[in-house]
């Protein structure tokens, strides 16, 4: 028995949606064989809070496209069907997984938190592709942001639809540049690619936009190894910092922003992730006007259609330690199922083809411009920096996760003001 049906009789793969999406479909648009989508990710381990909160967001993605009867490709109408790899935060994991997702008939793999782990997934499905053209897969990648993703290691088979860490940057310190009461600035971040690119660039970024900050602090720790923070935020308050700029996300940043509040510690938060798995609890109070995080979207946008997204998912999960939501991954699901549609085939390449310049006009969530660069597989899209308040303040609807605390708009940034240069050069199959 393989591991990909022992998942299956354990009721952690196949979803039992898929009966239901195609009893739903009209008789005059008969099903077919279900679209195997494979999310391969870390769901035990010190991020498996992280891997579960993706895994949410994807399966309610995928019951949206199924409850309006799936993907009609050539006159029938064909379900996805999502299955569950946990690689355990490892790359060795995540190539087996890999393995036994292309064994099942997987075409569509998922994965994003690790940007390691994506690079070698990209690697592993560009040669899958080329020993088996005629078993493709495609690589659809929600939040590995390391730029060389969609730059020097750049691959027809990948997509990225999370910004890339430099556009995220950009973002957080264009913010940073008006706070004119920061003179002390401290950078920390997980010790591999993401985090190492992060500080590096910021440093760079700082001097160039804020040339009057002290960086009083450069420091990059294990990733995911960390279990008490104490130290690093003693020597963060000592340095006296007025703010701290880190890419830390999952536990490591739950824990660090925790240990921050325990010392003492007075300064501004810029992150790229504080805005979910339990650091606006983690932080509480302390937080309110100095907890800042940069995303696509965030749940008090505002907008009918973007409070009704908020709606939908609390009623779909409705437990505080659930309320993990991301439009990225939505508009994912969705694109993908417009770019089927469109190519009227699953296969890869067509698929792959059909993504390259699409938009998120033909999507459920055409309020949210988007638009898949295809020169380099990377979705411009708007980036919001928000900073944290009380929930019920002005412009804070909703919480975060039970916590009592949200996030409120503070700058939005169109797609072309956060759009990077690339330097991918695709090779392109026949």
């Amino acid at each position: 028995m393989n591991q990909t049906r022992r998942a299956l009789l354990a009721g952690t793969a196949l979803l039992p949606w898929l009966p239901a999406a195609q009893a739903q479909a009209p008789a005059s648009s008969p099903t077919a064989a279900p679209i195997r989508l494979a999310l391969i990710e870390g769901l035990s381990g010190a991020f498996g809070n992280a891997g579960e909160a993706v895994f949410r967001n994807v399966l309610f993605a995928v019951e949206r496209v199924n409850r309006r009867g799936g993907v009609r490709v050539g006159g029938q109408r064909r379900p996805l069907a999502l299955a569950r790899h946990d690689s355990k935060g490892s790359t060795e994991e995540a190539l087996a997984a890999l393995r036994a997702a292309l064994d099942d008939g997987a075409s569509i793999v998922l994965q994003g938190n690790s940007s390691a782990v994506a690079a070698v997934l990209a690697d592993a499905v560009e040669k899958h592709n080329e020993r088996r053209p005629q078993q493709r897969a495609l690589f659809l990648n929600y939040s590995a942001v390391d730029p060389a993703l969609t730059n020097e290691r750049c691959s027809f088979w990948h997509f990225r639809f999370d910004a890339h860490a430099d556009m995220r940057l950009a973002a957080l310190v264009e913010a940073l540049q008006a706070d004119r009461s920061v003179q002390r600035l401290y950078l920390i971040g997980q010790d591999y690619s993401f985090g190492q690119h992060v500080l590096r660039q910021a440093r760079a970024l700082v001097a160039q936009r804020r040339p009057d900050v002290q960086i009083v602090g450069d420091e990059l720790h294990p990733l995911g190894r960390v279990r008490d923070f104490m130290p690093y935020a003693t020597k963060i308050k000592a340095s006296g910092a007025q703010a701290v700029l880190t890419p830390n996300w999952g536990n490591d940043l739950a824990l660090l922003v925790r240990a921050l509040r325990e010392v003492g510690s007075e300064a501004r938060l810029y992150t790229f992730y504080g805005n979910a798995l339990g650091t606006p609890a983690a932080i509480g109070e302390a937080g309110v006007g100095r907890v800042l995080a940069v995303a696509e979207w965030h749940p008090n946008l505002g907008g009918e259609p973007s409070d009704e997204l908020v709606r939908s998912f609390r009623q779909r999960f409705p437990a505080p330690q659930d309320d993990y939501l991301h439009l990225r991954m939505q508009l994912m699901v969705e694109m993908l199922a417009a770019a089927i549609e469109r190519a009227g085939s699953a296969e890869a390449g067509a698929v792959a083809r059909a993504l390259e310049g699409a938009d998120s006009s033909a999507t459920a969530f055409a309020w949210h411009p988007a638009r898949m660069r295809a020169a380099d597989h990377q979705l411009q899209q708007p980036l919001v920096v928000t900073v944290m308040e009380r929930a019920g303040s002005p412009g804070v609807p909703f919480d975060i996760e039970g916590s009592g605390f949200g996030f409120r708009t503070l700058r939005r940034f169109e797609p072309d003001a956060v759009a990077q240069p690339h330097s991918c050069r695709m090779a392109r199959p026949d």
